[in-house]
């Protein structure tokens, strides 16, 4: 590549020309938001390379985001060894300014164990990404859709599964009100969904979802000396769950996208992302989220964010994503199989070819920490791919102790504010209350109607106890009067009779 000391970069590494001088190898700044690709077989050094690119970006002011799929890449938060097989390397390539030192490093979690804890809401997940992540069917996905523009009408905060969960329970009880105007919203359907989400309670989802939310700001923070801080996801119990891993991810570029503005092309990145295990982010990807993702990647270099992908193979990359990642670096890969064999050939075919050498015979012949290396020059040419010695970290290879841990995220200028869970009201508590009024309502309706039912029995009593009162009344004054009448009669004819005799 043409050494241009007037734009600013990061030193890769060194080729050599016939008489064994080195070349060196360069990734310039303004093009490194053109995005980019780091594959090869495990154990041939990928890991090394996104190290000492970190470390690059770093010294260039510019934040990283990293995930730490096997635990070594957090040694970058700690100065190197001077070991004979580094030093050597450094000499041999022409690194003169070689030195040991850590990087500004700030460690994530999901689950907050080895980090800061990371969140975010299920609104600001949406529908779409939750469905990639619960693998939901068409119709499931319909009826999720529904849940949201509900939660959205009847201003219902989701904010974690527990919102989520309580909102599909009252559409199950209320989906015959709602189908008129939303459709058909079947109990089995939502039963489904549920039971999804079970599935992911089970692998910890529960921690990713809440408050307080991540500030996607705080990706892109610097010292005051100017260096950008590397961001470092610990993924070693993440990869566990490996569509969790790959939807979060995604989701955090569809943040970056949605909430950057637009710089144009700037003389460096505003942030740039390593997205390790990359074939995790297209396995049983629908068409739809393929495209989008194509989309996101396409347009978020507007907004000064530049993507890398890191994999095994570039087959994993599907054609639309590949034809946007101008700097390559390819490790040795094998060509045992005919997979293998058709991956050499692709890789092979996407460099700018060197005539001195047949590109697809050396990507086999590749040594651990060598690569071929193409980078984009002045207006967005790649360079003629070359046969690079990648050059050695400053940091750190390999994982740290829990004590180094420890004390990196104490002295994390973040320390404190992701630490604390908050839970304010949404839509469980919401949906809650509503129920429980609605059982008061029921309660006091059903005491009314038996209150009801009570008096109109006693009235019903009351008249039936009238009737049978006048009756009898109706017998007593009878036979008073039959009685009266005919024991008048008598003491008259008595009386009569007396006086008479006396006459």
């Amino acid at each position: 590549m043409k050494d241009d000391s007037s734009m600013e970069r990061i030193f890769i590494g060194s080729a050599f020309d016939d008489d064994g001088k080195p070349i060196k190898q360069w990734l310039n700044l303004p093009y490194a938001n053109r995005h980019g690709l780091i594959t090869g077989a495990t154990g041939t050094g990928k890991t090394v390379t996104l190290q000492i690119l970190s470390e690059g970006f770093s010294d260039a002011g510019v934040p990283v985001f990293a995930a730490d799929v096997k635990g070594d890449l957090a040694g970058i938060s700690q100065p190197g060894e001077p070991k004979d097989f580094l030093l050597e390397r450094a000499k041999k390539i022409g690194f003169d300014d070689y030195d040991f030192r850590g990087f500004p490093t700030i460690f994530w979690d999901l689950f907050g164990e080895q980090g800061h804890p990371v969140r975010t809401t299920i609104s600001e997940m949406g529908p779409l990404m939750l469905s990639r992540l619960m693998n939901l069917t068409e119709a499931q996905e319909g009826a999720l859709n529904i849940a949201f523009r509900i939660a959205d009408e009847e201003g219902l905060l989701l904010l974690d599964l527990e919102d989520l969960q309580a909102l599909l329970k009252d559409l199950a009880e209320r989906g015959k009100e709602l189908t008129t105007e939303y459709g058909n919203i079947d109990k089995r359907t939502i039963g489904a969904i549920q039971r999804r989400l079970l599935v992911l309670e089970e692998q910890g989802a529960e921690l990713f979802f809440g408050e307080p939310a991540l500030d996607i700001r705080d990706f892109m923070r610097t010292t005051r000396d100017g260096r950008g801080y590397i961001n470092i996801l610990a993924a070693d119990k993440l990869m566990q769950s490996p569509r969790l891993y790959a939807t979060f991810l995604l989701w955090l570029l569809s943040e970056l996208f949605e909430e950057l503005p637009e710089v144009g092309d700037p003389d460096k990145p505003k942030l740039v992302f390593f997205f390790d295990e990359a074939h995790l982010l297209f396995d049983e990807v629908p068409k739809a989220l393929v495209e989008k993702i194509e989309q996101v990647v396409k347009l978020i270099r507007s907004k000064g964010v530049g993507v890398y992908f890191v994999t095994q193979n570039p087959l994993d990359v599907p054609d639309g994503v590949l034809a946007q990642l101008g700097n390559r670096i390819q490790h040795a890969l094998r060509a045992y199989t005919p997979r293998e064999q058709k991956a050499v050939k692709a890789a092979a075919e996407t460099f700018r070819q060197n005539p001195r050498f047949d590109t697809a015979e050396v990507i086999t012949q590749l040594g651990v920490g060598e690569a071929l290396v193409s980078t984009l020059e002045e207006k967005g040419v790649p360079s003629m791919v070359q046969r690079t010695l990648i050059r050695p970290p400053s940091s750190r290879m390999g994982p740290i102790t829990e004590a180094e841990r420890k004390q990196v995220i104490q002295n994390s200028p973040l320390f404190g504010l992701y630490e604390e869970e908050v839970n304010r009201e949404s839509a469980y508590e919401i949906l809650k209350k509503r129920a429980e009024e609605l059982e008061r309502l029921r309660a006091e309706e059903e005491a009314r109607k038996a209150e009801e039912e009570a008096r109109k029995r006693e009235e019903r009593e009351s008249r039936r106890s009238s009737r049978r009162m006048s009756t009898t009344e109706r017998f007593i004054r009878s036979m008073v009067g039959s009685i009266g009448t005919q024991l008048g009669r008598a003491i008259i004819r008595g009386v009569l009779g007396s006086i008479l005799r006396r006459r």
